[in-house]
């Protein structure tokens, strides 16, 4: 898909929630409000990232909420993409701990179901519906942060399958994951990356591997170091063919920039100032201006949504949203500072804004620094002639 084609999504009328998509919304809602009162869990930011709960990806496995797209024998249940749209987004709104199955669902899954075999399908999409299998992903190195066609980790071929030695930095929850997908240099040196890179799916549990959590600024070991020592995988554990993880890795980039994690991480905080009763001239004209460009964002990420499972993934229309929604959260920090002086005390609010501005400086960085994305954007512009 051509660059203009990418943008021209943008201009397209979303597509209408029809019954089903009601129906599902109204479905995730009650299974929120069953899993609130039970006390399985309460609102927290930044769900997607930094809050693993295996009771609460167990029970959503279980009402099938986890691989909806799916095939059903891989235990999906062939839903529509806006099925599953609608249902992210209310568990995000929800601030649901969603942390555990999230890029299993979010990019492992579809990654699986393009460039997988059939053994590789039965082994694990089943299990991740369930929600009793998490992965992690193995992109981001030392030196080697959003530049993913650098990255060093190699992976030399030997008898039956692979060695692999090096490491991956800022992996979510690598402690706790029990498979990562990883990026290695297969190729020789000097080869191209486009050419030089593949993904193989590695045991955590395998010898050689080290996990080092790295504490962050709330106290929390969300991120973690990964280092392989001369460890095994073997060829059946190589997704697609050797050579082609490059163009894999950016198809799923493509998954995980368009998404509304990218601008509804902060929402519940959001949500929670807006009935606090603050009522400024100056927060009621800058809310709807934030409420505005929210909803703009929404109508965005559908349209994208529409045209990930095509061939050629829009990543630079993925590359625009990610850009927009770090910016409309970073936003929303800012306007919570101000209505938060105005508002009653509520120690709920105070905890939800000290977690999201400890999480802030990972907004610019995850999925892609700012830089990288507009550099994306910019490379990839088709100026009219």
């Amino acid at each position: 898909m051509s660059t203009r084609a990418e943008l021209s999504l943008f201009s397209e009328t979303p597509p209408a929630e029809g019954d089903d998509v009601l129906a599902e919304r109204r479905s995730i809602r009650a299974f929120l409000a069953r899993a609130s009162e039970s006390g399985l869990f309460r609102p927290e930011v930044d769900t997607w990232l930094s809050c693993h709960s295996p009771d609460f990806t167990r029970a959503l496995g279980a009402a099938g909420f986890i691989g909806m797209t799916w095939p059903v024998t891989y235990g999906g249940r062939n839903a529509s993409v806006s099925q599953r749209l609608a249902v992210i987004e209310e568990l995000l709104v929800a601030g649901a701990p969603v942390a555990a199955h999230w890029f299993a669902d979010r990019q492992i899954g579809p990654s699986l179901l393009r460039h997988g075999t059939e053994e590789q399908r039965q082994a694990f999409l089943p299990s991740m519906a369930r929600g009793e299998l998490y992965f992690c992903i193995g992109m981001s190195e030392p030196d080697s942060g959003s530049d993913l066609g650098s990255v060093r980790t190699s992976a030399i071929q030997v008898d039956g399958g692979w060695r692999v030695n090096g490491s991956k930095t800022w992996t979510s929850h690598g402690d706790r994951a029990h498979h990562m997908l990883a990026l290695v240099r297969t190729g020789q040196p000097g080869q191209a990356h486009k050419e030089a890179l593949t993904q193989v799916i590695i045991d955590m549990s395998s010898p050689g591997v080290t996990v080092r959590p790295i504490r962050m600024l709330d106290g929390r070991e969300h991120f973690c170091e990964v280092f392989f020592d001369d460890i095994f995988v073997p060829d059946t554990r190589v997704l697609g063919r050797p050579g082609s993880g490059w163009a894999q890795v950016l198809g799923e980039l493509g998954f995980e920039r368009s998404g509304p994690e990218r601008f509804l991480s902060t929402f519940p905080l959001v949500a929670g100032l807006s009935a606090s009763g603050a009522s400024s001239d100056y927060l009621r004209t800058n809310a709807g201006e934030l409420i505005a460009r929210l909803v703009v964002l929404r109508a965005m990420t559908a349209r994208v949504n529409t045209r990930l499972g095509d061939a050629a993934a829009p990543g630079v229309a993925a590359a625009v949203v990610k850009d927009l929604g770090t910016a409309w959260e970073l936003d929303s920090l800012d306007l919570a500072a101000v209505w938060l002086d105005e508002a009653e005390h509520n120690e709920d609010l105070g905890r939800l804004y000290r977690e999201a501005q400890a999480h802030s400086p990972a907004f610019t960085l995850r999925g892609g620094a700012t830089e990288v994305m507009r550099d994306i954007i910019a490379r990839g512009w088709e100026p009219t002639r």
